[in-house]
């Protein structure tokens, strides 16, 4: 059975996803160090006590997350659920690698390109090929539902292909033009997105005073869920470490309403 190094692991997980250029709320990379040989991976959304007692069963080296640990403005001490997670990832000598913004964001592997193709969505592109982008750090992408002429076939289409309804705000007869989006609790950047020109913005949660800017935008809103929006990223990151080193990646999807 083929086996990576953890550190080498974490270097490449780095330098592919560009970790060190963002600002983020929470470390990007190796967050709690286990084994020193890795030979089988279980990728999730969220580093939580499930995910981890799954990881202990099928006897997994190591854990891959897009929600890891160590928030800021979170209470320090290790105690109550952070104890119970951290005893568990160290008595069991768990790796976990954990990447937030750098997974949203990246071209190809991350939550929003992701989301892209499983919705059908097209992103415009820059000259360079790159994709188009507005917002903190160009988190928000921008472009095109192929297939979709109104908000209401796009709600639809969301509700289809995520399993799950989404909340919808607007008239459902609302031609789109173009659409935005950004995975997870990116409600925030609505206003990224009018002033970007979308006909629609697509993310994960919605907040009270949301739904008023989208009302008198006149721009439609999608809250898709948060889980649901940012299952994906992980997915296509664990294949590209699979595929570069040769060790069993398992994708497990502890399932989360919000």
């Amino acid at each position: 059975m083929s086996k990576v190094d953890s550190h080498v692991l974490a270097n490449w997980l780095d330098d592919t996803l560009q970790a060190a250029r963002f600002k983020d709320y929470c470390p990007n990379g190796l967050q709690v160090e286990g084994r020193s040989e890795i030979a089988h991976i279980i990728a999730g959304v969220t580093a939580s006590e499930a995910l981890l007692r799954v990881a202990v069963e099928r006897g997994a080296d190591a854990v891959l997350v897009h929600h890891g640990w160590l928030w800021r403005n979170e209470d320090r001490r290790v105690i109550g659920t952070r104890r119970a997670r951290m005893a568990l990832a160290l008595k069991n000598d768990l790796n976990l690698y954990a990447y937030h913004l750098p997974l949203d964001a990246h071209p190809a592997l991350g939550n929003n390109a992701q989301l892209a193709r499983v919705l059908g969505l097209t992103p415009a592109l820059r000259d360079d090929g790159a994709p188009q982008t507005c917002g903190p750090d160009n988190l928000v992408w921008l472009g095109a539902a192929d297939g979709v002429a109104t908000l209401g076939q796009l709600g639809a289409r969301v509700s289809e292909r995520l399993g799950r309804q989404p909340l919808v705000v607007g008239d459902p007869d609302l031609p789109l033009a173009s659409v935005a989006w950004c995975t997870g609790g990116a409600q925030g950047m609505l206003g990224d997105a009018v002033d970007a020109g979308a006909s629609a913005y697509i993310t994960g949660e919605v907040s009270e005073s949301t739904v008023h800017l989208a009302r008198e935008t006149g721009v439609g809103f999608i809250a898709a869920g948060h889980h649901a929006t940012e299952r994906y990223g992980v997915q296509a990151l664990g294949q590209a470490v699979a595929a570069r080193f040769g060790i069993k990646v398992e994708f497990v999807d502890i399932d989360n309403p919000a």
